[in-house]
């Protein structure tokens, strides 16, 4: 059964005062959350997004595409068969939000948020090498993520966690199968800084309870350019717990915030 979200997730209205994202010196009462990206998966499609990274290697054309709307939700559906450029890993992915012909560019120094909601099927499970199902990245070939949302098999138990890539600090993580074949509400924000300037906040909401609210500040979020939003199925086909099956992900509601 396809399911559906329709619902906004209420702490990322428009305008909301800034409030405890770490190393964020300006006061509160003189900054609010502008809405900058808000698509609808039945008017906008995937022209919601800058690119769309679908089955690069043209691996699994009859199943194509791996990535579509259906209703008000984005739909990423991944294969065990499905391969990416690099064969050992498979990745169904979108980037960067777009508005009409342009897209937003983040920068340095400035201060993002996303809200979203998700919907993880048991299927789509947690690995013991690398599943991001969310990243911040760089955009250009070969660049590395700076903040990743993953799937990962710790001691054998499925987790969801959220990692400052390099030098791999784990700024949070929770278990992942309460969340299963449930809606949850995603919320991410981001100070764009160099050496010790930047900071993340990652809140998860489930069934109108809070699973996880975990913040770092004094880190590193910026490589060059800007940062570019990811969404989609990105995992390693090196998984030993057998956990790699045919699956999908849901996303909807997706919104985009810069505090000015």
């Amino acid at each position: 059964m396809t399911a559906s979200r329709r619902t906004v997730l209420g702490a990322a209205a428009c305008g909301l005062a800034a409030a405890g994202l770490p190393g964020l010196t300006t006061p509160a009462s003189a900054a609010s959350w502008q809405l900058r990206w808000s698509p609808s998966a039945s008017t906008d499609k995937l022209r919601a997004f800058e690119t769309l990274e679908d089955d690069r290697a043209d691996s699994h054309p009859s199943a194509a595409p791996h990535i579509l709307t259906e209703g008000d939700n984005f739909r990423f559906t991944m294969h065990t068969v499905d391969r990416d450029t690099s064969t050992d890993r498979q990745r169904h992915e979108v980037t960067g939000c777009r508005n009409g012909s342009s897209y937003l560019q983040w920068k340095s120094g400035e201060t993002w948020r996303v809200t979203y909601s998700m919907y993880i099927p048991s299927s789509l499970k947690a690995t013991t090498t690398f599943t991001h199902i969310m990243q911040m990245k760089q955009p250009g070939t070969g660049t590395g993520p700076i903040v990743v949302q993953s799937l990962r098999r710790v001691s054998g138990k499925q987790t969801i966690e959220l990692k400052i890539f390099e030098p791999n600090i784990l700024v949070g993580r929770t278990d992942l199968v309460p969340l299963h074949d449930s809606w949850t509400d995603v919320d991410f924000q981001m100070k764009i800084g160099n050496g010790t300037s930047g900071s993340v906040r990652w809140i998860l909401q489930n069934g109108g309870r809070t699973v996880i609210d975990a913040s770092r500040s004094g880190v590193d979020t910026f490589l060059a350019d800007r940062v570019r939003p990811k969404w989609g199925i990105y995992r390693s086909l090196g998984d030993s717990s057998g956990s790699l099956q045919n699956c999908h992900l849901l996303l909807t509601n997706m919104r985009a915030y810069q505090l000015v």
